[in-house]
């Protein structure tokens, strides 16, 4: 059994769905970090079968964990401090996001003109939804989690 050392002071993201780990990797920016990061795959869970899970020590400086939420809104975020968890947290949807989700509409303008900000505002708390903020075309976050292992900026 593979065992991975206790944090004293970090995070802990738990409850990833198999495989979405190396994307959530990504979108932290984890690799710029200064900071010791483990990344588990596929481990056994009695709530879902599998799971990821990433263990990041040290301060949480530069890392927007807001982002999560809408990568996948069951991601829970355990806060460690002095070996010990003293805060749990479930991730939410986030008003805004900014370069995790991309436009279908092929004539909006992000999907036209390089190096222009993907930007989608929720518009739908209850079915997940957000729109294009340049087209307003929707993107449903219920489709989404039914798409295989977070797979983003489709």
């Amino acid at each position: 059994m593979l065992n991975i050392g206790v944090l004293n002071q970090g995070i802990v993201i738990d409850h990833i769905k198999v495989g979405g780990a190396m994307k959530i990797y990504t979108y932290l920016d984890l690799e710029n970090l200064d900071c010791s990061v483990a990344i588990i795959k596929n481990a056994r869970s009695n709530k879902m079968g599998r799971k990821d899970i990433i263990k990041i020590e040290g301060t949480l400086e530069g890392i927007n964990l807001d982002i999560l939420g809408a990568l996948d809104h069951k991601i829970t975020i355990n806060v460690i401090k002095d070996g010990k968890i003293i805060e749990k947290k479930n991730t939410k949807l986030p008003d805004k996001v900014s370069n995790i989700l991309k436009c279908k509409n092929p004539r909006c303008i992000s999907s036209i003109e390089h190096g222009i900000t993907h930007s989608f505002k929720l518009t739908d708390r209850k079915n997940g939804i957000y729109r294009c903020v340049y087209c307003e075309h929707a993107f449903e976050r219920l489709a989404f989690e039914r798409m295989s292992n977070l797979s983003v900026n489709i």
